[in-house]
């Protein structure tokens, strides 16, 4: 059973990574009591998922974050004290490697722009089928991201501007084989996720945010319309659109 703890309690070391064939640690945010235990109920049943801890409001869940060994955060937006938007910032500035997945009755696109530039790998709307949810979870603990089909096609009008403002950046410098388009930075990003590496790998290699990584992939996957990323893998092998090994 996961607990609660007060605010305003001392914050220890940063948590260690987790082992192996460990379950997944999460720490589950919601101010709805009534919601918070079904959730903590429905992700209790699923084997190699377990809920380490349970906040109520924004502030407990940041200091939870430096307290507890975990996974996974799945964060309520609309929490009272601090919002979920805040407390995500604050988590990713003490805990830039730990993964976010925000939990919302909201879908408007301002939110998430607003969340993608909170650093969250992830979003899902209430209501989603259980299963989802936990598929969700586990795709986001192992360094993936989810996004549900309403913010999916939310998030492509931002991705198409945030691909314009990217080749602006680079001088308009673009990479064009067999009709593709793509920037040098997400030829490098397209790169690495066929060398098999994650969100936050990519990001320690090129020295960039682990949210701006998720911007390009967006971009990335939208300009070779692909349906995600084993599919933009199978794109990139078979238009030989990788450059050499960074």
């Amino acid at each position: 059973m996961g607990f609660i703890l007060q605010p305003n309690l001392q914050i220890s070391q940063p948590p260690t990574p987790n082992l192996p064939n460990s379950p997944i640690r999460i720490l589950l945010v919601e101010d709805d009591e009534l919601f918070r235990l079904g959730l903590q109920f429905r992700l209790q049943q699923e084997p190699g998922i377990e809920v380490v801890a349970e906040a109520a409001d924004g502030e407990t869940a940041v200091e939870l974050t430096n307290r507890q060994p975990l996974d996974l955060v799945l964060l309520d937006i609309g929490l009272p004290r601090m919002s979920g938007l805040e407390a995500c910032r604050q988590i990713k500035a003490f805990q830039p490697h730990l993964p976010v997945l925000a939990l919302t009755s909201h879908s408007e696109q301002s939110l998430i722009t607003r969340l993608i530039e909170a650093g969250v790998h992830g979003y899902c709307l209430k209501g989603i089928a259980p299963e989802l949810l936990i598929l969700a979870v586990r795709s986001v603990a192992a360094g993936a991201s989810w996004w549900d089909r309403t913010a999916t096609a939310e998030i492509r009008l931002l991705t198409q501007t945030a691909s314009r403002a990217t080749m602006l950046d680079l001088g308009g410098e673009r990479l064009s084989q067999h009709g593709i388009s793509l920037t040098n930075r997400e030829r490098e990003i397209l790169t690495l996720i066929v060398a098999g590496k994650i969100d936050r790998d990519i990001a320690e290699t090129l020295y960039i945010a682990p949210a701006t990584v998720r911007v390009h992939v967006h971009a990335m996957l939208h300009k070779l319309g692909a349906r995600d990323r084993s599919h933009a893998i199978l794109i990139a092998q078979q238009q030989h659109l990788c450059n050499p090994p960074i």
